[in-house]
């Protein structure tokens, strides 16, 4: 071996030995660990708009037996509401305000008799089946409240009344915070006396179905 050769070996060895301590030196990589995905919750507050369609009927006594008007209409309105889950179960409360179209007229005795549903609103509890995920099925029931008027030829009685909802939905949650429903409710608001309607007895009665949609937004 020649003294060049020698030389060379020495060279690149004094060179190699750097590198490789600074080699030995890098943080050696290391792949993420897999963290699973949370688990879709419906819990916490939300907020929402639904729209709907109402119809019903109402009996009259007065000013004739058998007067029977079918109000139907279109309502629309907003929505506030908080659910808890625990495991598959959705617990929630929930109260809306709508605006309302719902009426019908008919002749009676002395002219025309109009019932009209101007407001509705309800406050309910719901019960949920969250086990399938993003897709909610449920049940409420609750208080309800609208705001009526009876239109007789003797003039118009409003009234505020207050009676109980029962119903059903289904629920979708389509984005992180986002959800649209369907729902539908029985709703009824019991009688009231109506002082325009003619002489006693003139109770006006009031019950109605609602089939509504609606989009909510999860905080």
């Amino acid at each position: 071996m020649t003294l060049r050769k020698i030389t060379l070996g020495i060279f690149a060895a004094l060179l190699a030995a750097p590198l490789a301590a600074n080699a030995a030196d890098l943080p050696r990589y290391k792949a993420p660990s897999y963290v699973a995905p949370a688990a879709f919750s419906w819990s916490g507050l939300y907020v929402g708009a639904v729209i709907g369609y109402g119809f019903g009927r109402s009996n009259w006594e007065a000013p004739a037996p058998g007067v029977a008007p079918k109000p139907a209409g279109f309502l629309a309105g907003g929505t506030i509401g908080y659910n808890i889950q625990t495991g598959s179960i959705v617990w929630g409360i929930e109260g809306d305000l709508s605006y309302s179209g719902m009426k019908d007229s008919l002749g009676c005795t002395g002219g025309t008799c109009e019932m009209r549903d101007r407001w509705l609103g309800t406050a309910r509890a719901r019960i949920g089946y969250g086990g399938w995920g993003s897709f909610l099925p449920y049940l409420t029931a609750g208080a309800a409240f609208g705001g009526l008027e009876a239109i007789a030829p003797g003039g118009t009685t409003s009234s505020t009344r207050f009676g109980w909802t029962i119903g059903a939905g289904v629920e979708y949650a389509i984005f992180s915070a986002w959800s649209v429903k369907a729902e539908y409710l029985y709703v009824d608001l019991g009688s009231f006396t109506c002082g325009t309607c003619g002489p006693p007895p003139n109770n006006v009665s009031f019950n109605s179905h609602v089939v509504r949609a609606g989009v909510n937004y999860r905080f």
